[in-house]
């Protein structure tokens, strides 16, 4: 077994889509499809034989309580990466199964190229992905408060304000080079590519009201 493998178990009760799904993402060289599964007992009974580094869990199997089977992955192996495949965009079950240690929450709206990259960062930061669906915007996570500290927070508040990096070093009496490292911080997090993307991003996810960007109030 190559040890370069990232080692992934699909469980999704619709056969067309879990057959699609693995035959997508097994040609990708470095991912090893090792299980399928057709239900939450059988992802766990599985994983316990097949030791997956990633398990795609998708919640909305039939008789399949998700806090459940997250709970018994976990208790099972803590180090296996639990990544929730779904069609709800319900904050309180991203916060309550991220709460339980799951790695991942992606809707299944999510393009190709944003799971395969989800699942190469399992392996390669403690960073969690959340992506909502494609017409919300893509958050780091519904417990946006406790992923971005503080200080990053006041440091957005400050660029939804409009105001420049020197300008926010001086409000908040830090450094240029620190309100830049914040602000990698923050496009990590988020998922962000610009400053402006960010600001709605943390919008969208209630981190920052809407009163506090320039312009609006």
């Amino acid at each position: 077994m190559d040890s370069d493998q990232i080692r992934i178990l699909v469980a999704d009760d619709h056969t067309v889509l879990r057959d699609a799904l693995c035959e997508m993402l097994d040609n990708e060289d470095d991912f090893e499809i090792v299980a399928r599964a057709e239900d939450g007992q059988s992802a766990v009974r599985l994983a316990a034989t097949h030791h997956p580094h990633v398990v795609l869990l998708d919640i909305e199997m039939p008789n399949h309580h998700p806090q459940t089977t997250v709970r018994d992955l976990l208790q099972q192996d803590p180090t296996i990466n639990v990544v929730v495949l779904s069609m709800y965009d319900d904050p309180h079950l991203v916060q309550e199964l991220l709460g339980l240690g799951i790695r991942g929450y992606l809707h299944k709206s999510v393009t190709r190229e944003s799971l395969v990259s989800a699942i190469r960062n399992l392996r390669q930061s403690n960073r969690r992905t959340v992506t909502i669906s494609v017409s919300s915007h893509s958050l780091a996570a519904a417990d946006g408060e406790k992923l971005l500290s503080a200080r990053e927070l006041e440091v957005l508040t400050q660029v939804a304000a409009a105001l420049s990096n020197r300008q926010i070093a001086v409000r908040l009496d830090i450094t240029e080079g620190t309100v830049k490292r914040h602000m990698r911080n923050i496009f990590d997090k988020l998922g962000a590519v610009s400053r402006i993307d960010a600001v709605n991003k943390a919008v969208a996810a209630s981190l920052i009201g809407s009163q506090h960007i320039a312009g609006r109030g």
